[in-house]
């Protein structure tokens, strides 16, 4: 399945298959009763999402957008879920993909705690490129999604884009 940039893979609360990103990149945004959308994550080639159905069926905590074209493989719940009944190995596969981005997300906690505003910019460009060597973060997400992204107010992502 391809995607478009700007084309949602599945909406909040909504129920269906997991899908593994072969190339692209999505974001997961979620919905607050107020209107209001946050950036939850990034979601990079290679990735099974979402992660919180890896071991059991649950509805889609947010709406999953690609951010670039995108190549998505649907696989089918009862396919995924029987798969790991049968080779009980594929769970080691899912602790370890799901450490991983643990692992990430610890990583962007101590960023969002232990740096600079410009370096927390810079950090996050630096981490986009490894992925992404041709593009800016800039060029891919809203000013608004970087500074939640890495907790800054918009105001102060422009002004620190401004000055890199």
């Amino acid at each position: 399945m391809f995607l478009h940039k700007g084309e949602v893979l599945f909406r909040q609360g909504e129920s269906g298959p997991l899908f593994e990103l072969k190339s692209g990149l999505l974001k997961v945004v979620r919905v607050h009763e107020d209107g209001t959308a946050s950036l939850l994550n990034l979601i990079l080639p290679g990735e099974v999402i979402p992660h919180h159905s890896l071991i059991s069926q649950k509805d889609y905590h947010g709406t999953a957008i690609a951010l670039l074209p995108a190549e998505v493989e649907v696989i089918p719940e009862k396919q995924w879920y029987r798969g790991l009944s049968e080779n009980p190995e594929k769970y080691r596969e899912v602790a370890q993909l799901l450490q991983t981005r643990l692992r990430m997300m610890q990583q962007r906690i101590d960023q969002l705690t232990a740096v600079s505003t410009k370096d927390r910019v810079l950090l996050l460009q630096n981490w986009f490129q490894q992925y992404f060597p041709d593009l800016s973060v800039k060029d891919v997400l809203t000013q608004e999604e970087i500074g939640q992204f890495v907790g800054l107010r918009r105001e102060t992502v422009n002004r620190v884009l401004r000055h890199l």
